[in-house]
């Protein structure tokens, strides 16, 4: 008669197996996490050898599976993984740091897509442009992780913010152009950004208003950008056409839902959804059933949407004149400061 623990113990493990790359040696991931021999590992796996309550633990810790899916428990709880802000001076390192990391195991795997509940414009759309994105670099230091050494500091261009972070910026870029993406918009997608810019204008924390022209002009040629993306239906780097690595980009109008910044990422038989928190960071869960219902609600939207990549010529041009001249109108009140 099969033993029940046994079973178990081999769906624990075929779990295990979808949260690695297609490249990763199982066993050697777990004899390496267990400190033991691959022979021993591999027994585990079989099922000859029962996991204790210590190995358990150490292969949830290090995989980040959940203990009740494993138990089979039916609890209303959702597992979530995640960081949260911490308050020093390589946080924003560490943070682009995880950033690549999640990127790279999606992309690792020969399924995968990626989906997008736009609120603010994504992250990496601001990286397309090293100006804006040292101003976001500089904004996110600043404003949300609280760097003592940009306590009394203006945003300048003399102090080039993007350096240090150009060549993890340009990494997540080459990877991020290799996925491919879905985003859900509409026409606040711009607002946050804008609204940064125009407060720290307001505060005197940019210092001069040539400068915040310059920025302004920067989002046009982000908003340029995207525009052509979305017409050739393929992602490309700032300024460049696609190229045969290109991933498919699909951009999606939706004029009634405002999005909160859901990012879904489908790796091969496996979906993970991360929520947004502390305005940067994101927790991730694995959960079968709530990602499940996350993403039928993202598949209804998308079907509520217009496609506007690729086709739609005449919702996509209007769709990008109305974000223009959001940013428009954000320029003409500078200058008529000057």
């Amino acid at each position: 008669m099969t033993n029940p623990a046994h079973n178990t113990q081999a769906q624990f493990f075929q779990n295990l197996r979808t949260t690695l790359p297609s490249y990763t040696s199982m066993v050697d991931e777990v004899a390496e996490t267990l400190n033991v021999s691959v022979d021993s590992a591999y027994r585990r796996i079989r099922g000859e050898k029962l996991l204790d309550f210590d190995e358990l633990k150490l292969l949830c810790q290090r995989f980040n599976l959940s203990l009740d899916k494993f138990l089979s428990l039916n609890t209303d709880s959702i597992m979530f993984q995640g960081r949260l802000n911490t308050y020093h001076e390589d946080a924003f390192k560490n943070w682009m740091d995880d950033v690549l990391a999640q990127l790279n195991l999606v992309n690792s795997f020969s399924h995968r897509h990626v989906y997008f509940l736009v609120k603010d414009m994504p992250p990496f759309h601001h990286y397309y442009h090293p100006v804006l994105a040292g101003f976001k670099f500089f904004f996110w230091m600043k404003s949300i992780l609280y760097y003592d050494s940009l306590k009394n500091e203006r945003f300048s261009l003399e102090k080039n913010y993007f350096a240090p972070y150009q060549d993890i910026t340009h990494k997540i870029l080459r990877v991020y152009n290799k996925v491919p993406t879905s985003e859900i918009w509409n026409e606040e997608g711009l607002n946050t950004t804008l609204r940064q810019i125009e407060v720290y204008h307001e505060m005197g924390l940019i210092a001069h208003s040539e400068i915040t022209l310059q920025l302004y002009q920067c989002v046009l040629e982000v908003i340029d950008h995207l525009e052509k993306m979305a017409e050739n239906g393929k992602k490309s780097m700032f300024g460049h056409a696609p190229t045969e690595d290109s991933a498919e980009y699909r951009l999606y109008l939706n004029e009634i839902v405002l999005g909160d910044n859901t990012f879904m990422a489908e790796i091969g038989e496996t979906k993970i959804t991360y929520l947004n928190h502390s305005v940067l960071y994101f927790v991730g869960s694995i959960d079968q059933k709530f990602n499940e219902g996350m993403f039928r609600n993202l598949d209804n939207l998308m079907k509520k949407s217009t496609l506007i990549s690729g086709t739609g010529e005449k919702e996509r041009k209007q769709f990008f004149n109305k974000l223009r001249k959001k940013v428009q109108a954000k320029i003409a009140m500078v200058e008529v400061e000057k």
